[in-house]
């Protein structure tokens, strides 16, 4: 097995809504003096994403309904940032002073909808959404990245997010493209040749946290990571591999 080796690429700005990701990544790419080959893969950070899809909201342009008036109330929270919060979920999951668990639009269950501060702007007015559709994000840029280098790629975009069991925010995969979101091992067998039953591995989001280390999440400005020697064979998939069925989700 090949090692895996995350190279953080440099020389990133400060993203801006309309930038061109592709190209700055590929100038990147070319300051790093990295030869792609085939099966690497580019993890991205959501907030770059965003901020050049033009997901950034100034609060003083949001009117909050009743609705996130009196949940505000509850969660003790800005209730401009809760009416954004409803507008971006399915629905909300727990509601207590400081804390709003939600299911985003997207299907995934984190806090306040993965609506952010730190890293957005100098003015604590703006907030950030999180992409509308983050595997066509993937899906784009990916292929961007294929047409200008003549590889075949994955593009994987990643967030942090917190744990129903553990303390602490970890990366986590948002949007894929031409990575396996999750990989089956049912069938294989163990070192002692125990057949595997349950088995199945979120390999996106493992590479997703792996690659949270080298971004870091407070000043060091890395959204791109590179990546090679991932275990396993690229192929398509989207997030919703990654997302456990509410008949399964113990937790609601």
């Amino acid at each position: 097995m090949n090692p895996l080796t995350l190279t953080p690429l440099p020389g990133i700005p400060f993203i801006r809504r309309g930038d061109d990701l592709a190209e700055i990544i590929l100038h990147a790419i070319s300051r790093a003096r990295l030869n792609l080959e085939d099966g690497d893969i580019f993890v991205v950070a959501q907030k770059v994403v965003s901020r050049a899809e033009g997901r950034l909201v100034d609060l003083r342009t949001v009117t909050p309904s009743a609705e996130a008036e009196a949940l505000a109330a509850k969660v003790e929270k800005d209730p401009r940032l809760v009416e954004l919060i409803l507008r971006e979920s399915a629905e909300v999951l727990r509601a207590a002073p400081g804390v709003l668990i939600v299911e985003h639009k997207l299907g995934f269950v984190c806090a306040n909808a993965g609506i952010d501060h730190s890293n957005v702007c100098g003015d604590d007015e703006c907030v950030l959404l999180l992409p509308e559709d983050p595997d066509a994000s993937a899906d784009q840029l990916r292929r961007r990245l294929e047409e200008a280098t003549g590889k075949r790629l994955g593009v994987l975009i990643n967030d942090s997010h917190g744990r129903a069991w553990r303390l602490g925010t970890v990366g986590v995969a948002i949007g894929v493209s031409g990575v396996p979101a999750l990989v089956d091992v049912r069938g294989r067998h163990d070192l002692v040749g125990r057949e595997l039953r349950i088995t199945q591995i979120g390999a996106a989001d493992e590479l997703a946290a792996a690659a949270s280390l080298v971004m870091g999440q407070a000043a060091e400005g890395i959204p791109v990571v590179h990546a090679r020697g991932f275990p396993y064979p690229l192929r398509e998939s989207r997030l919703q591999e990654l997302i456990r069925p509410k008949e399964k989700d113990l937790f609601r």
